[in-house]
């Protein structure tokens, strides 16, 4: 088939890297513009601009895809689908109707849980047991499309970057397969029952708040690593906590109930695992303590 693949970070790499191990002809991958990252802000191309640039395909980087010149551009590729894995910019309408086929696009939820920006992150936080990747038809509206195929796997105490990994090489293994079979797959469209939204996710949110069980704060360690890190203040320091464990215990939330750095929550206590202080590597609650005193009895927020 003829293809435009659309995406920018890492998530939607596996999903190009099935386009072109199904041997696809791929006429054009587009991408968010680079961005200047690191101490020098120099510009930086996403992942998927690298993998594309790699692999000899012409990248297209445009800020907007509103422009009449780039939907004319997009049109003149005479596409029998467009691809979609986390691209960031809205299609216009002109832009999901060129392709023969529409635009499909490989979204991190089991629609229609979970319609939005953050999917994975979201179900760790509600305590789902299981989520998956939907192949969606793309409409106006926000994640509203039929579905062509689903595929789910267990939450499973899994961070939200582990989560992510697995289900971007799933999306891509079914993206692929969906393609095989686009002429004789009806798609399903989305029940109304079920909906739920995955806002973008506020820094803030990352906040660990204790006066919550300590089974809810465990979700929130992993619904936030790798970024941007679930952390507590103590000292006028910012403590992020990238692994943790619910455990038993009782105080006052936010109490710290032993040398160990375990830490009172509504309901039992949360036990650090890994933890980082600004500027440092990740470490054990340990080794933290050695050099950053927080004593039995403290309160951390």
């Amino acid at each position: 088939m003829r293809i435009a693949f659309m995406g920018t970070p890492d998530f939607a790499v596996p999903t190009l890297d099935a386009l072109i191990a199904a041997g696809h002809d791929i006429a054009a991958v587009y991408a968010q513009p680079p961005r200047r990252a690191g101490r020098g802000k120099a510009l930086s191309p996403s992942p998927v601009q690298r993998r594309a640039e790699a692999a000899g395909i012409a990248v297209l980087t445009p800020a907007s895809l509103r422009d009449p010149e780039e939907q004319a551009r997009f049109a003149a590729l005479r596409l029998d689908v467009a691809v979609v894995a986390a691209y960031g910019l809205i299609l216009p309408e002109p832009i999901l109707a060129a392709p023969r086929h529409g635009c499909l696009n490989v979204h991190g939820s089991l629609l229609p849980r979970w319609r939005g920006a953050a999917p994975v992150q979201r179900a760790i936080l509600a305590g789902d047991a299981e989520t998956g990747v939907c192949i969606m038809g793309m409409e106006k509206g926000l994640d509203i499309g039929p579905v062509y195929a689903r595929r789910a796997t267990p939450v499973d105490g899994k961070t939200a970057g582990e989560l992510t990994a697995e289900l971007a090489a799933i999306g891509g293994a079914l993206m692929a397969d969906v393609l095989d079979r686009i002429d004789r797959i009806v798609p399903e469209p989305q029940p109304d029952a079920g909906v739920t939204y995955a806002h973008k996710i506020d820094k803030q949110e990352a906040r660990l708040d204790f006066t919550r069980p300590a089974v809810e704060v465990e979700r929130q360690v992993r619904a936030f690593n790798p970024a941007p890190g679930a952390f507590f203040l103590f000292g006028g320091e910012r403590i992020k906590l990238l692994a943790a464990e619910a455990v038993g215990g009782s105080g006052a939330p936010g109490e710290v109930l032993d040398e160990a750095l375990r830490i009172a929550c509504d309901q039992g206590a949360i036990a650090p695992r890994i933890v980082q202080r600004a500027g440092r590597a990740p470490m054990r609650p340990d080794e933290l303590l050695r050099g950053f005193a927080i004593p039995k009895g403290a309160m951390l927020g």
